[in-house]
């Protein structure tokens, strides 16, 4: 999987002004009651593509959700966080509980102004437990589980379940 590097000092006055305008309507999102026509228009907004059969529940925190992709039947509670610069899937049936974290991007070590990017993807019918962190590059696989609070670094093989800091294989499903 390749890695992109993005160098926020080279950010375009159209690259600002988008993340301003992706800012104040995750504000705005956060503020609007949920299952409204205008709370609605917020997620289509935000999102680079929503299934119209999924929920997601306020609060969130999206950055650069141009480069989100969620499928069907999708459920995302309260308290998400998306780093999307290295681009988030979330394939169809997919559970994503309070808290969770899906981080696409991380800083260089050297040059913190470097974005390090790379992919996070959530296989069909996966289930990502409360507070759990994915990190980038990172693909959870088919009907798999990932336990409440876990740090997820590797792969996530399917039918599989994974816990802890870094998580580890439980079970096979």
């Amino acid at each position: 999987m390749d890695e992109i590097r993005i160098d926020l000092r080279k950010s375009t006055p159209e690259e600002r002004a988008q993340g301003m305008k992706e800012a104040q309507n995750c504000f705005k999102l956060n503020h609007t009651m949920p299952y409204t026509d205008e709370y609605n228009a917020l997620v289509k907004e935000l999102f680079g593509e929503f299934g119209e059969t999924s929920r997601l529940m306020p609060p969130t925190t999206v950055v650069r959700g141009q480069n989100v992709k969620i499928g069907q039947r999708v459920v995302v509670m309260n308290n998400s966080l998306f780093m999307a610069a290295g681009g988030i899937t979330i394939e169809d049936d997919v559970l994503v509980a309070a808290n969770a974290q899906l981080i696409s991007n991380n800083h260089d070590p050297k040059e913190h102004q470097i974005l390090t990017c790379k992919p996070v993807v959530l296989k069909r019918n996966c289930w990502i437990g409360a507070g759990a962190t994915i990190l980038p590059g990172v693909t959870v696989g088919e009907n798999a589980i990932v336990g409440a609070g876990s740090v997820v670094t590797k792969d996530v093989e399917p039918n599989t379940v994974v816990g802890g800091i870094p998580a580890k294989l439980l079970k096979r499903l």
